[in-house]
């Protein structure tokens, strides 16, 4: 029986934690900086700062995702992984500027192309949730690269998701 006491507290301590995610950039309706610059869309296209804090000390990575649900079949707007179990922020602007943290990987979207996409509703829809998410994982790497179809990415991110936390902000356009 202590045994089993030992290896029942070893497991609360290494998923222990409560994962938060915070951002001065993000509140409750998106900011133009967040919307997509074409498409019509009339937006500045920037990435938020985020930063996370109480990741479980069994983190050996994090990602990074924007989901937008409410898109039709759902639309990936942003996937960030392999992020180095030492960072606990990304800075604004991080995907433009190429100032992500050494060693992660930024894919491709549900535009096709790698790099943080913004919000841009079909006009004359109800405004829709944008999730950003932080998980923590269990692996040092995904495995996958760069191109990597981004459902598939989120699967993988899914199976070593140890932890998360998310915002969600609203856009529409009338």
């Amino acid at each position: 029986m202590p045994y089993l006491l030992s290896m029942l507290f070893a497991l609360g301590i290494a998923h222990a934690g409560n994962l938060t995610l915070m951002s001065d950039d993000i509140s409750s309706q998106l900011s133009l900086e967040q919307v997509l610059d074409r498409y019509g869309c009339n937006g500045e296209n920037i990435s938020p700062a985020l930063t996370w804090t109480n990741a479980p000390v069994s983190t050996k990575s994090f990602a990074i995702t924007m989901y937008d649900p409410d898109a039709s079949n759902g639309w990936w707007h942003w996937i960030v992984y392999d992020i180095p179990p030492t960072e606990t922020s990304i800075s604004r602007d991080a995907s433009a500027l190429g100032a992500l943290p050494k060693g992660s990987i930024e894919s491709a979207t549900s535009f096709g192309e790698i790099g943080f996409g913004g919000a841009c509703p079909p006009k004359g829809d109800s405004d829709h949730g944008y999730i950003f998410t932080v998980y923590a994982l269990d692996v040092e790497k995904l495995g996958l690269s760069k191109d990597a179809n981004p459902a598939s990415v989120q699967h993988h991110i899914d199976m070593h998701t140890i932890q998360k936390s998310s915002i969600t902000s609203y856009y529409g356009r009338k």
